[in-house]
Parts: structure tokens; sequence; C-alpha cells
């Protein structure tokens, strides 16, 4: 059959579509000078989304509290040597779900550290609101365009073939106005969209047409590769490793996704996992059973066998669980619990300073300490794990453009890494280099010292060159939040 010139085009529209759109593609189409090497020393970050305000509470329970159980007759979890379901003890003073025996486990190997009382520093009960600040990274703010994750992969400076992956049909407001991020829900998607008569010839006539040498040319080269590196690998007959054993569902269907995607080496460096349906206003379980249990059993499989499946990547990798907001301490008539506000947060990874519960400090659950008067209180700010996480593992000190406003900042010690003075000059600001350089070779105190970034006290050479690439990347997030 004789192939028309209309044909063929038509066909590599197709496979243009993939190649074109950054969103699918998950391009880069920032310019290569601003690309970092890619190497086999990338840190991995992976945030499993837990929708619908999870019972941190239940999870993580205060089992020495006896408002716990007061406030919680039938839903509350058995104490540590209870003779039904009782709870893993973990410190002597928290304990965890009978049902999270794979997340009780890594915690012994200490691979997983838990923090009590944390979350989003904003009174909302909104379950939209809590997702857009949290994602966002600006807790009072709902406007801001991008996510705190795409902030960090332009303030980082860091380029991939698939940089960033939310596993599901879409992405997250963590990634909120990045073109590099992808959503798949599917490996088998991903994959070249031409002609099957014609494929090769269409794939030929691609890369001759993005074989140049502007950012463009590279960009849709890379994606070429991308596909191609999927494609080999066939992910349906990916054999997860170490008798990793994913559960069925969903929620280890797309963990699988990013294991495939981490070895295949295409550069992955942040992903996403939304597991939904922790909004449990009645019918949670009695007695550490029930639909919770389930729920948690679930996680906890999944989690286990993720990380076993990436054993040997387990020195690159940091898992953050999270949730938007906790439960009420109080159950209400239907068995369950309604919408809270302070909540328990998972850390896991071979850097991670496990086999510890952190708290600063755990407020209680006296009706006094609680949130007004209801709620398990907030003494952690979410965003102080993750700017450790930032600055320890993944090596971007760039606070005040990832988490805009948020300026005290001390590590915790969840993670091991090297410590780098933090960045809190915001992206707003970064255009005022004049009043940098107006200060030069003068001592700063106040607002002023947040130009002195070796903290020396005075505005010398290393402090304005500083100040210069601040500039040059005010502007690349301009250039990406134009696209």
């Amino acid at each position: 059959m004789k192939i028309t010139r209309r044909q063929f085009l038509k066909g590599c529209t197709a496979g243009i579509a993939v190649v074109g759109g950054a969103q699918l593609a998950g391009l880069s189409l920032t310019s290569p000078s601003y690309a970092a090497t890619l190497n086999s020393n990338q840190e991995m970050l992976i945030t499993i989304s837990l929708r619908g305000g999870m019972d941190g509470l239940n999870l993580i329970p205060p089992y020495t509290e006896t408002e716990y159980y007061t406030k919680r007759p039938n839903i509350a979890v058995p104490a540590p040597g209870s003779a039904t379901n009782p709870a893993f003890d973990l410190d002597g003073q928290f304990g965890m779900h009978p049902a999270a025996g794979p997340l009780h486990d890594l915690y012994q190997n200490q691979d997983l550290a838990v923090i009590h009382a944390t979350g989003l520093i904003n009174n909302t009960r909104s379950h939209f609101d809590a997702v857009e600040f949290m994602e966002r990274g600006t807790p009072n703010d709902k406007t801001t365009p991008t996510g705190w994750m795409t902030r960090h992969l332009i303030s980082s400076n860091y380029s991939a073939q698939m940089p960033a992956v939310a596993a599901g049909y879409t992405t997250p407001a963590l990634f909120r106005g990045s073109n590099v991020a992808v959503a798949i829900a599917q490996l088998d998607d991903f994959n070249f969209n031409g002609y099957w008569r014609w494929e090769d010839a269409q794939r030929y006539a691609l890369r001759h047409m993005y074989n140049g040498d502007t950012w463009l040319h590279r960009a849709g080269e890379k994606t070429l590769n991308a596909i191609d590196i999927v494609e080999v690998a066939d992910p349906d007959t990916y054999t997860p490793e170490y008798n990793a054993t994913y559960p069925s569902g969903s929620f280890g269907d797309r963990l699988k996704i990013l294991a495939q995607l981490i070895k295949l080496d295409v550069g992955l460096h942040l992903g996403n996992v939304d597991f939904g349906d922790w909004d449990t206003h009645e019918h949670q379980g009695t007695q550490g059973g029930g639909y919770f249990a389930d729920h948690v059993s679930e996680l906890a499989n999944g989690l286990m066998a993720f990380y076993t499946d990436l054993t040997d990547y387990a020195q690159r990798l940091t898992i953050v669980v999270i949730s938007e907001f906790g439960r009420r301490l109080r159950e209400n008539d239907n068995q369950g619990t309604d919408h809270g506000h302070g909540n328990a947060m998972l850390v896991i990874g071979g850097n991670v300073n496990g086999g510890q519960v952190f708290t600063d400090p755990w407020p209680g659950l006296a009706a006094a300490n609680l949130d007004n008067g209801l709620d398990l209180a907030i003494t952690t700010d979410y965003r102080r794990i993750f700017s450790e996480i930032l600055i320890r593992r993944l090596g971007n000190p760039n606070l005040g453009i990832v988490f805009p406003g948020y300026t005290d900042y001390t590590p915790m010690g969840v993670v091991s890494g090297t410590d780098l003075t933090p960045n809190y000059v915001p992206a707003s600001d970064i255009l005022n280099v004049q009043s940098a350089a107006a200060l030069y070779n003068q001592p700063v105190s106040g607002e002023d010292a947040l130009w002195d970034s070796n903290n020396n006290g005075i505005i010398d050479d290393n402090d304005m060159q500083v100040v210069q690439d601040r500039w040059k990347l005010y502007w690349r997030m301009k250039l990406q939040n134009a696209r």
C-alpha cells in the first residue's frame, strides 16, 4: 500500500501530540543551559497524599492519654497489652494501629519516623481549602499560581527526562504551574501514538524534526527518549524485586508505576500518589477493626511493598505520608469522626532517623490544650518537615521561594544530611538587587540581613554573587509561569 503524504502527516500528528504536550510528555521546556546534570545519585521524594482527612489519632494513638478513651468510647484503638486488637507500642506513650503491622516493622528497623501534632497552620476544616493551602505551600493564600514542588524544581535547577510524576489521572496542586510534571495512570498509556503500519517511519521523521540545538529540539528529543525507555521496559512484564507484593487495587498499582519509573532511570525526582476515602464520618470501626483498619492495612502493605521493591534505592529515597487535616478528638453519634486539625505524618527512607515519634512538643488532649477546645493542636508546621527534607536530602535551601512566608525553620532531626543555610528571600523580592547593592560592604541587621547569605553580618562579594544568582532564578520562574 502506498503511503500518501496526508496519511503520513496524520500519523505524525498523533506522535507530535505526545511530544508537544509538556503536561503529557513530562519534558522540560527550560533552556538547556539551566539543566542540572542527571546522575545516578539524584534524591527522590515521594508523597503519599491521604485524601479526606486521615484519623492520625487512631493511626498513632496516644494511648497514655485518658481523654483519648473517654472521648472515643467505641472507636479508640485498644492500648498495647489489651486482649483484643492491641496497638503496637512505639515508645511507651504512642502506639500504632494493629492493622499497620508492616509499618511497625519499618519503625522497628528505624526506617520510619512519626511526627505527631503536625499539619497546616490554618484553621480551615474544608477539604478543598486545606489541600490547596497545603500543596501550594502558602497556608493562607489559594491564589499562589504554583505548587511548592513546582517551585522546588525551578529553584533547585533540576532537569531530567521525567522529573515529576503524579501516579494517577490528574496532577495535584503540588505540581500546579509546572510544565514538566506528568500524570500517568497506566504505563501502557505512555507510548508513541502513531499509526501502527507507519510507526517506524513516523518515529524517524520526528527524530529528524527534533534534531537540533535549540531548547525546543532538545525537549522533543528528551520526550522521544523517555517514551522509548518506557516502551522497551515493557511494563506488563514487570516483576517487583525482593519478593515485594503490592496490594490489589489502584493504590498498589500506582505505587508500582513509580517504582518502575525509578528503576528506568528517567530522572524521577518527585512523585505523588493519592490514596482517598479517609473521610470517616461514620462507621469508622470499633476496637481497632472495621473500615479504618482495612484502609490502614492497604496503606501499610502498599508502602511496605514499595519500599521493599526499591531496596536498592533506599539511600536516595524519602517517602512522606500526609493528609490535609486530622479528625476531631470526640467520636460522633455515628461512630465516626468529624473534621479536625492536628494530625500525624510518616517519613520513610534509608536516611530517616526512624524508630522515633517526634513532637515539639506534644500538646496533650486535655480540654484546655485542644484547638478550639475540640481538636488536636498543631505544634509542628508541616512545612518544617518538608523544609528539612529539601535542605538535608534534596540540597535546596531556597525556602523563601518554595515556602514563601515561612522564615523560622529549624531542623527536627527527622532525616540525616548536610545542613545548608536557609535562603528566605522570596521570589517577589529577588528583583530588588539595587537594595542589596546599596548595602555592599555595610553591616546589616533586621530585614536587611536577608541578603547576608553567609551570616557574617556584612554584605560582601559572596553575598552579591548569591544576589546575582537569585536574579537569574527569578527570571527562570517568570518564564516558566508564562508558558
